[in-house]
């Protein structure tokens, strides 16, 4: 069981995240949707202590930490449960496709270099990269470096795998095969948490849709109910607007 707890964010004068509760079931799979500036990818950075919470619990399995006064060994147990993929992918340039996969089962989970690089190349050969492995990121396309992204993530084996609008930074051609890799990961039961702008990923994929405007969940459901029946007003405008109705 994952649970966010009364998340309170602000930036400045700003208060981004008004009070976010969630309860997220083993193998289920929820997406984030909702116009930029909602707090969705704030929200996110949450769950793992990229952004510290004003003010707020986080509890993965056995690890609850509070916002307001947590350790750094507590932090720590808590990102170990996450994997976290990023919309500008975020390799190490100087590393090959199977280092940067091999660098947190070594960092994180203390792997020996050989067993971590051994590991990697697996992965790589699931995602469809076995090829790849000496390559660096400047040599691979954007679709194929997030490929890797995802695969480095996956090499931790989290709870929970965090998506921030993974397709985002992709030029048109590269999307497929990201989306395509993450619906991979779903038909596994990988218990994930996306934010995207992909509203044909959310129908087909999502468990379930969680709607935010103005740092508040304004309407979650399953992707029939958020899409065939909305009833906020804000997300009827928002489904018009992105010719998702």
């Amino acid at each position: 069981m994952i649970k966010l707890d009364n998340i309170h964010k602000r930036f400045g004068d700003t208060e981004v995240l008004k009070g976010i509760d969630l309860e997220i079931n083993q193998g289920e799979i929820i997406v984030i949707i909702g116009s930029s500036g909602t707090g969705k990818s704030t929200l996110l950075r949450t769950v793992n202590f990229l952004e510290s919470a004003d003010k707020g619990v986080i509890t993965i399995d056995d690890v609850s930490v509070d916002s307001e006064k947590h350790s750094k060994a507590e932090v720590l147990a808590l990102r170990r449960k996450t994997g976290f993929v990023f919309q500008n992918y975020a390799l190490f340039a100087h590393m090959t496709a199977r280092q940067n996969i091999a660098e947190g089962l070594i960092t994180v989970r203390g792997w020996k270099k050989s067993d971590a690089l051994t590991r990697a190349q697996e992965i790589l050969d699931d995602i469809g990269l076995g090829d790849k492995g000496e390559s660096y990121p400047a040599a691979l396309s954007g679709g194929q470096q997030q490929r890797v992204g995802i695969g480095r993530a996956m090499a931790l084996q989290p709870e929970l795998l965090l998506f921030d609008e993974p397709t985002s930074a992709l030029d048109p051609e590269w999307v497929g095969e990201v989306l395509n890799l993450m619906k991979d990961l779903a038909t596994k039961h990988q218990t994930m948490l996306v934010v995207t702008h992909e509203m044909q990923f959310a129908r087909e994929v999502a468990d379930r849709v969680i709607f935010m405007a103005e740092g508040n969940i304004v309407e979650q459901g399953s992707p029939q109910d958020i899409f065939g029946n909305p009833q906020d007003p804000r997300l009827q405008k928002f489904l018009r607007q992105v010719g998702a109705e």
